[in-house]
Order: structure tokens, then sequence, then C-alpha cells
């Protein structure tokens, strides 16, 4: 059983969006100490990245580069080189969760390196090829955490989206078919300029075009919550801006609400029992307005719309790398407050 008022010790493997995005969030809150981060790189570079960010702007608060270490004011963070997994003794700093953000280590033999080497637990920010553990989307299936858990993954900014609105829709109107298109900005691994990739259509320009994509949101809901199975599909479509996305569902539900029920019974979970995770807004966004958005969705009350009395299409806003890092955290406070 862990120590509920001790501080939880995180380990950021992987440096890039979400592993910043992670560090901003996590480096003032008073629950975790960050003893280390890993990436390639030196870590002047590193530390710029850091307090300099094209989307979420300039950090206020002073976090100084000293040596091979990042000072925020009693923290003193150890910048690694860059690794694999099982390569970094985590024993020896005493790290309950190793935040694996490099996207690169997807099989779980890989991903229980960290364990062997001292971590307690792995967070995992994608999706496994294999087997792990569990994987927790809040809202849905945080209760059913144990304390073997060892390696996590919080799935995807996408996943966590679609199925979000899924549970909701489905407890209040019982859904029968769902069909879901995100659009979703540019990533990391996408070229700037049309150039040779595995993918005919990703390897063109992510600042020119919009680009169809696959995404297996709906699969891994159809395995979290098997009730959907063979009821679910989608596609993705990458476009030309850095950050805010966006979930468009077409639902076929056993009862059709009009969209002033539907939007009060989104507004409503949104202030009580799904406060942290779902926003509300009636005010007429667009995807800049939700970048630095804590919540899982910000559900769009303006874009709800019902066709044929059997078709309900709703649309659901999230900053798809804050966000998702925040969930990231929170599952960590999970298994500890639970003392797990």
């Amino acid at each position: 059983m862990s120590d509920k008022s001790k501080k939880i010790n995180i380990a950021i493997f992987g440096f890039g969006r979400i592993g910043r995005n992670i560090f901003r969030l996590a480096y003032n809150d008073p629950r975790f100490n960050i003893v280390a981060i890993s990436e390639f790189g030196h870590p002047e570079a590193l530390h710029y990245l850091l307090v300099r960010d094209s989307v979420h702007g300039k950090l206020n608060e002073p976090i100084e580069l000293e040596g091979s270490h990042l000072v925020i004011g009693e923290q003193r963070v150890s910048v690694l080189p860059g690794a694999t997994p099982g390569m970094i003794p985590w024993s020896t700093m005493d790290v309950d969760f190793v935040i694996d953000a490099t996207g690169a280590f997807l099989k779980k033999d890989e991903l229980n390196k960290h364990i062997e080497a001292g971590a307690k637990r792995v967070i995992v920010s994608r999706t496994p090829k294999d087997t792990i553990d569990r994987m927790v989307i809040h809202g849905i299936n945080e209760d059913s955490i144990e304390e073997s858990d060892q390696i996590i993954s919080a799935t995807s900014s996408t996943t966590q989206a679609f199925g979000l609105m899924l549970r909701i829709l489905d407890d209040h109107f019982s859904v029968k078919k769902a069909m879901m298109t995100t659009v979703h900005a540019y990533t990391a691994d996408q070229p700037l300029t049309d150039a040779i990739g595995i993918d005919l259509r990703r390897s063109r320009s992510a600042v020119e075009n919009i680009i169809p994509n696959t995404t297996n949101a709906p699969k891994i809901i159809e395995k979290l919550m098997p009730e959907f199975k063979g009821k679910l599909d989608g596609i993705a479509f990458n476009v030309p801006v850095p950050n805010g996305s966006c979930v468009d569902m077409t639902t076929e539900l056993e009862k059709v609400p009009s969209p002033e029920e539907l939007n009060g019974v989104l507004e409503d979970a949104s202030n009580n029992k799904y406060k942290n995770f779902i926003g509300y807004t009636d005010d007429p966004i667009v995807s800049s307005d939700v970048i630095g958005r804590e919540e899982t969705i910000v559900f769009d009350g303006k874009a709800t719309m019902v066709t044929g009395n059997n078709l309900l299409k709703t649309l659901c806003w999230y900053d798809n790398g804050w966000g998702f890092s925040k969930r990231i955290l929170d599952t960590i406070k999970t298994y500890h407050k639970d003392g797990r």
C-alpha cells in the first residue's frame, strides 16, 4: 500500500510534446515530484523547448538549467540522456511512476523493462500493441484499477473523447450504432513538405493539406466497452492547425432526443458527475479556443443536430495534448489516492 501523504515521484521518459505538457502541468502541483526526464538532445535544447512553447507560450515561473539539472524552486530534475527502457536505474531514484511518452515502445516486454529497472508502475501515452495490465479512460473505467496493475495505458486523446461521448449517450438514450470522424491537428511524425513515407497520404505536407488517416479509437473502445462490439467505426482527418481537435459523431439511438434535450444532458454532466472531464459551451468556438483546456472534451451545444428523427450528430472539441496530459496525471493520482 502507498503512503498517500508522500509526494509521488515521477519520471518522464520522452520529452516531446506530451512529455513537456506533463512537466508544465506537474511541476507546481504539490502532489508530484519530478525526479528525472530522459530524452535525446542537449539539456540546453530541452530547457529551451520547455520554457518557450509555440502553442502554450512562455512559462512565467523561472526554470533554470544548472548543468544536467532543471531547477524549479526546491525541485532539481535530473536531465538524463535518451535511452531505451531498462537502461536507466529507476530504483536509485525511488520512482513511483515512469511516464513513457516516447510513443516508440509499444510492446509489453519493452515497457516491462522500466519495471525491471525499479519503477513501480509505467503509464504509456499510446495504446500498446499487445495486452497490458490496464487501459484507463476517466469517466468510463477508472474504478476498475487494481493494485497489481503495473503497465497502464492512457489510450489516446481521441479515444478518450469518443469513449466519453459514447458513455453519456448510451446511459441516457441507448446507442445502437455510431460513426466518428476526428478532425485532428497535425502531428510531429508528419512532414512539413511532401516527403517519401510508408503511408502515401501521410507523405504529403501536413501544413498544406487535409489528410485522411486511420484511427483505432473505435476498436479500443470496443475492447473497453464490449457492449459496443460491432457497432462502431470511424476515420480521422489531420488538418493544418498545430493544436485543437474535435470529434464529430453521428449516432443511431434507441431514443432520439431533441437538440435541446441532448444539450441539457451534456450541460448537466459538465456541472455534476463529469465536471472535471466534460466542458460545455453554447459559444461559437473554434479550435484555438480550446487550447489549454484540461477537460477530455468541450461539448459544442451549437453544433447538435437531429435528422429524420433517428440520427443524432454531435461535436466535441479537445486540446489533444494538454487535456490528454492532464488525464495521465489524473490516472497517477487515482492509483495513489486509492492506496494502490
